[in-house]
C-alpha cells in the first residue's frame, strides 16, 4: 500500500506544469508605473504653466483641496505643520527648518515647490525623494478622487499637496515643514493647521494674482494666519508690517518680526576654513542660539536662519523638545540644489533660481561679497508675467554681460525683448540666444579662467542647466 502511494506521487510529480499567464500590474485608477502618474499629473491645469491666471475663489478654492483630503481620511492632521509663505526665501526657510528638525532627531516632512530637475524633489522625508514607485501609488490613489470632482476639477498644484500630505501621513513623519505655493489665502496648503507660521521678505512678484503694492501682496500672504497659532516675520516695510499685524488682530493670532520683537542680529566673517559666511545670534526667554553659522551664502540668507530659528524658538516656547545645540548641528548638514550653487569649476558655473528683483539683487550682492572674479557673464531666462524692469535694473548692477535665453517653459519672456528693455536701461552688452545650449556655447567664447558664468532668472532654467551641463540624463517631468 505505501508503495503504490509512493508511486502515485511520483507520478503526479512528472505530470508537466502549465505555464500560468503573466499577471498584469495594476494599480488603483489606470496607474501602473511612474511614468503614468506623471502622464495624469501632466493631464490636470497646471497654473504654473499658465502666463495669465485668474485668481478667483473659482481657481483656487480650499474646498475643493479639503474635498479631496477628506475622501484621503484627511492626512494633512496626522501631524504637526510649519507653514511658510512669503516672495523670497520661503524654499531656504523651509529648508532649514527641516534640517534643524531632523537634527533634532524628527521624522520630518518637507513640501516645497517648484522643482528643480525632478518633481520629486518636492516631496520629502528626511532629505529622501518620495520614490518613483511611492510616488505612483500615492497619484493612483488620488486619481478616483479627482476623476470624480466634474464640477470642481483639482489642479496640478492640488493633486501634487495632496500627495504630499499622503506621503507624510503614511511614512509617520512627526513634524512636516509645508512652503505655500502662490500667496497664501488661497494656496492649496492653506488647509493645515500648522503648530507655528513663518513669513519671509515680501516684495513685487506675481502681481497679475497678489495685488500692484507690497500691502495687497502682504495681505494675501498673511492669509495664512491662523487664530491662536503664533506668526514670525523678518524686517518688513512699514506698510508691509502694518498690514500684517492689521491680518493678525483681525484673525485672533500674534505676529513678531526678528530684530524687533525678538532679539536678533547677525554678522559677516571669513575664516580659511570655512570662507566667508554670516553668523547670527538670537535671545529669547526660551531660547539662546549664540555665533549660528548660517549654512547658505549671502545677506538674505542670515535673515531666513533667523526666520527659521524663530519658528524653533515659538515651538520651544509651546514646550516642544527642540535641543538647542542638535538643531544648530541640523544646520551644518544642509545643501539646497538650485540655490548659489556651484555646479561646475572649469568653467565656473554658479546657478541660483532667483526670479524676482528682489532676489537678483540679493544674488548680486552675494556673488560680490562671496567669489572673486574678473568679469561675470550671466546667462537669464524668466517668466513674461515677472516684474522684468525690476529684475533687469537689478541684474545690470552685478552683469558685465548677460546672455538672454528662453527659459524652457510656455511662460518664457521672449529673449529679444529682454535684450531690447536692457540695452535701453544699461547700454551693456548683451545677446540673445533660442536655448540655454546656444547661450552656454557663447558663453564659453566669453570667459577665462578668471571669469564667472551665472545662469538664473528662473528655477526651470537652472533646472535645465543642471540637466544639460552636469550631463545629467533628462528626467521625465511635470512642470
Amino acid at each position: 500500500m505505501g508503495k503504490a502511494v509512493a508511486s502515485k506521487k511520483k507520478s503526479r510529480a512528472k505530470r508537466p506544469m502549465r505555464a500560468r499567464p503573466a499577471r498584469r500590474q495594476r494599480t488603483a485608477g489606470g496607474i501602473s508605473n511612474y511614468r503614468s502618474a506623471l502622464n495624469f499629473l501632466n493631464s490636470q491645469t497646471n497654473f504654473e504653466n499658465m502666463l495669465r491666471v485668474g485668481y478667483t475663489p473659482t481657481n483656487f478654492k480650499l474646498a475643493r483641496m479639503s474635498r479631496i483630503l477628506d475622501a484621503l481620511g484627511n492626512p494633512h492632521k496626522k501631524f504637526k505643520c510649519l507653514h511658510v509663505a512669503g516672495t523670497k526665501g520661503k524654499g531656504s526657510t523651509c529648508h532649514m527648518l527641516a534640517a534643524m528638525l531632523r537634527g533634532c532627531g524628527y521624522r520630518t516632512g518637507l513640501y516645497t515647490s517648484p522643482h528643480v530637475v525632478d518633481i520629486r524633489e518636492r516631496i520629502q522625508v528626511n532629505g529622501h525623494m518620495v520614490t518613483e514607485g511611492e510616488f505612483a501609488r500615492l497619484i493612483a490613489k488620488i486619481a478616483p478622487i479627482v476623476r470624480r470632482m466634474e464640477s470642481s476639477k483639482p489642479t496640478y498644484f492640488d493633486v501634487l499637496t495632496a500627495a504630499g500630505f499622503l506621503h507624510f501621513a503614511n511614512q509617520r513623519v512627526e513634524y512636516a515643514v509645508i512652503e505655500t505655493g502662490l500667496g497664501g489665502r488661497l494656496d492649496s496648503t492653506n488647509v493645515i493647521k500648522p503648530d507655528v507660521i513663518g513669513i519671509t521678505a515680501i516684495s513685487y512678484d506675481h502681481m497679475q494674482q497678489l495685488g500692484h503694492t507690497l500691502e495687497a501682496i502682504a495681505e494675501e500672504k498673511a492669509g495664512i494666519f491662523k487664530a491662536g497659532v503664533p506668526a514670525l516675520s523678518v524686517p518688513q516695510t512699514p506698510g508691509v508690517k502694518r498690514v500684517m499685524q492689521d491680518v493678525a488682530k483681525r484673525v485672533g493670532c500674534e505676529v513678531k518680526f526678528i530684530g524687533e520683537d525678538v532679539e536678533f542680529s547677525y554678522r559677516f566673517e571669513s575664516s580659511r576654513a570655512t570662507g566667508p559666511h554670516a553668523r547670527i545670534c538670537m535671545m529669547t526667554p526660551a531660547s539662546r542660539f549664540d555665533h549660528v553659522a548660517v549654512p547658505l551664502l549671502g545677506e538674505h540668507q542670515a535673515l531666513n536662519c533667523g526666520l527659521a530659528l524663530g519658528m524653533l524658538d515659538a515651538l520651544r516656547a509651546k514646550h516642544h523638545a527642540i535641543p538647542e545645540q542638535r538643531a544648530v548641528d541640523g544646520l551644518t548638514k544642509l545643501k539646497i540644489p538650485g540655490r548659489f550653487e556651484l555646479i561646475r569649476e572649469q568653467p565656473r558655473i554658479l546657478v541660483d533660481g532667483a526670479h524676482n528683483a528682489a532676489s537678483i539683487a540679493a544674488l548680486m550682492r552675494a556673488i560680490g561679497q562671496n567669489i572673486s572674479y574678473d568679469s561675470m557673464v550671466v546667462i537669464f531666462g524668466c517668466s513674461a508675467d515677472k516684474d522684468i524692469d525690476g529684475m533687469l535694473n537689478q541684474l545690470q548692477l552685478g552683469a558685465d554681460k548677460v546672455i538672454f535665453t528662453n527659459n524652457g517653459t510656455p511662460r518664457s519672456a521672449d529673449p529679444r525683448e529682454l535684450q531690447a528693455r536692457f540695452i535701453e536701461k544699461s547700454q551693456k552688452m548683451a545677446q540673445i540666444a533660442p536655448t540655454l545650449q546656444d547661450a552656454y556655447r557663447t558663453a564659453l567664447h566669453c570667459v577665462t579662467r578668471e571669469d564667472l558664468i551665472c545662469v538664473t532668472g528662473s528655477f526651470y532654467l537652472v533646472g535645465l542647466a543642471k540637466q544639460h551641463l552636469l550631463g545629467d540624463p533628462p528626467v521625465a517631468q511635470a512642470r
